[in-house]
């Protein structure tokens, strides 16, 4: 059954979403630059994309769409097993879509899948220092800031300062 026109779809991405998912990439190629590391132009390919979206033990790929137009994505991945049990989260948001609350529910959808479905015990996630708007995202889903992580990740070619959060399965 399709949604109702201009709702929120909350789900995992597929490989049937290449296109939609391309076109998000490069609708927010300038605007997500400043958030993310150097994006080579094959990254911005059919090819590269389909990779992305196969499926991996090691990651899963989750989308909100509107209209069946991606308005959103995220990665749970990095997945550790054994005794740690551990995933990272990373996200994005159309820049038209900001401030909306359309992280905030994906990330809940992620979080409440990570424990139940996949058998985590604890997720972390990132934030550039000044990127206050995705440390409140974190902070409504139950995420602690857990400490400073100096030149976390490159960044715009810039090796970047991250506040680190966690959340674990206790908290739920």
């Amino acid at each position: 059954m399709k949604p109702p026109p201009g709702s929120i779809v909350l789900r995992r991405a597929t490989i049937d979403d290449v296109d939609a998912y391309l076109e998000y990439m490069e609708r927010n190629r300038v605007f997500m630059a400043p958030f993310e590391p150097v994006r080579q132009d094959d990254m911005f390919t059919k090819e590269w994309v389909a990779a992305r979206l196969a499926p991996d033990h090691l990651r899963c790929l989750y989308v909100a769409t509107r209209n069946d137009r991606i308005i959103a994505q995220a990665m749970l991945g990095n997945f550790l097993r054994g005794a740690f049990q551990n995933a990272t989260l990373g996200y994005s948001v159309d820049e038209r879509e900001n401030g909306r609350g359309i992280a905030t529910a994906l990330i809940g959808r992620i979080v409440t899948e990570a424990f139940e479905d996949h058998g985590l015990h604890r997720i972390e996630a990132g934030t550039l220092v000044h990127n206050l708007a995705s440390q409140r995202v974190l902070q409504k889903n139950g995420f602690t800031r857990i400490g400073m992580s100096p030149r976390h990740l490159r960044i715009a070619g810039i090796w970047q300062d991250h506040v680190i959060y966690a959340r674990t399965a206790e908290r739920d």
